[in-house]
């Protein structure tokens, strides 16, 4: 029986040499799919350690592992708090990602090459301070009101994994709650709420005169073919025409610009339009992103437009948690990248109920706010023309002039001006667990009447 022993050995050796085969390939040249996933746990991971204070084996297990793909309980970690480093692999070192992080600038998900992103300036963190004692948004204090309290603290309408749930009634706060291991100066991560931060930037342009939204010939790379007639309000309303895959698949248009790409605007900027501009919806982030290249681009001077959030939006709100976050490119990732305590999304939130009003001053032009309640051309009424969700996609009778900021994983926040009132809810609560904020913005609804 001896040749059955050798045959074993022999097959152990070809097995043996065929996985080390195959382990060599995919750490010389791994596959998309392990790229997305290896620069996604990066990027996920270095934002929540270093903005928001997180420890990073628990958001690599609870943000990253627990609700991905099962690929992803194969990722190895190693933080390195002096370089402001986070890089992620699987086994072996396959598929290798670093992010870096930039103070004032988020976490940034380097490219192949490791090549670091162009210089910033410093980040000014806005000077004013909150007003001992004051409430809320003068200071930090609140009051809140026990009945509502009681409604939002209910598990069932504050849905699975629910982070923070802010309630804004008349420019104070009126109710709370934050999940374990959150708390009210936590900075949490907004996604695609982050489009219509993006678009309240554009808003400020529009009221220096910097940008007008019947502008074309928007980008260089579209100066010579069909995509040149593209309005910025096209952009704007998702009506732009432009062949964007927002499927979310294994690696689609939206996988590859935000976890393969270090100039997601160039690439962007490089698919085709299948539809003339205004007259199909096509909800994209890239679209987001490529809004944030077209005003940075129109303000000349990229430190200049690095730094004009912050100082149109930001400061003047008090927001001294926020942090709009950048590519390896130095482009705002407008359509996803935004991280802010729950306060200072109410902030935001506020405002937007006050018309684009803050203490006596327009930070937003006349009107911007009110088109964010106005159906664009062919949503079916779901989408507005200024990148915000309508009543209609959320199938709530909400008044007239209501919308709806959104995002992955459960974060939403409802501005319903006509009554005052901003119903934010943050979480990670994936949309295989079926939660909507439906019945928690209802129950609001009808204790604040």
């Amino acid at each position: 029986m001896g040749w059955i022993k050798r045959l074993a050995k022999l097959a152990l050796v070809i097995v043996l040499a065929g996985l080390l085969g195959v382990s060599a390939w995919l750490y010389a040249a791994p596959p998309e799919l392990l790229r997305v996933a290896s620069g996604y746990a990066a990027k996920i991971v270095c934002s929540n350690v270093f903005i928001a204070g997180r420890d990073a084996q628990q958001v690599l297990a609870d943000d990253v592992q627990a609700p991905g793909h099962p690929l992803l309980k194969y990722m190895k970690l190693d933080v390195d708090t002096a370089q402001r480093t986070v890089t992620t692999s699987l086994p072996v070192g396959i598929a290798k990602r670093v992010a870096l992080y930039r103070p004032g600038y988020g976490c940034t998900l380097l490219g192949d090459d490791g090549a670091m992103p162009p210089a910033v300036p410093v980040a000014e963190v806005p000077s004013k301070t909150p007003e001992a004692g004051a409430l809320w948004p003068e200071g930090e204090a609140v009051t809140l009101n026990g009945r509502l309290q009681a409604v939002i603290e209910q598990e069932e309408l504050a849905g699975p994994n629910a982070r923070a749930i802010v309630v804004v009634k008349d420019g104070r706060i009126v109710a709370e709650r934050y999940g374990t291991g959150f708390n009210a100066a936590m900075p949490l991560l907004g996604w695609s709420m982050t489009k219509t931060v993006n678009a309240m930037v554009i808003g400020a342009l529009l009221g220096e005169g910097r940008l007008g939204l019947d502008d074309s010939q928007l980008l260089p790379a579209w100066q010579n073919d069909s995509r040149s007639s593209i309005r910025l309000r096209d952009l704007l309303a998702m009506e732009d025409g432009l062949t964007f895959n927002e499927d979310y698949g294994t690696v689609d248009d939206v996988t590859r610009m935000l976890f393969l790409e270090p100039d997601m605007a160039r690439y962007g900027a490089s698919l085709p339009a299948d539809q003339p501009p205004a007259k199909v919806f096509n909800y994209s982030t890239g679209t987001a992103i490529l809004l944030s290249r077209i005003w940075m681009n129109r303000m000349g001077d990229n430190a200049a437009a690095i730094s004009f959030p912050r100082q149109a939006i930001f400061a003047p709100l008090g927001m001294k948690t926020a942090t709009l976050e950048l590519d390896a490119s130095n482009t705002f990732v407008g359509g996803s990248y935004m991280y802010a305590s729950a306060r200072d999304w109410a902030r935001l939130g506020l405002m937007l109920a006050q018309g684009g009003m803050w203490e006596g001053t327009r930070l937003l032009p006349e009107g911007f706010v009110e088109d964010m309640g106005v159906p664009n051309a062919t949503s079916d009424g779901r989408y507005s023309k200024l990148q915000t969700w309508l009543p209609k996609n959320m199938k709530l009778d909400l008044p007239a002039g209501s919308f709806q900021l959104k995002g992955h994983d459960g974060q939403s926040m409802t501005v319903i001006p006509a009554k005052g009132i901003v119903i934010l809810r943050m979480g990670l609560t994936p949309s295989k667990l079926r939660y909507t904020p439906q019945k928690l913005i209802q129950a609001v609804m009808n204790e604040l009447g």
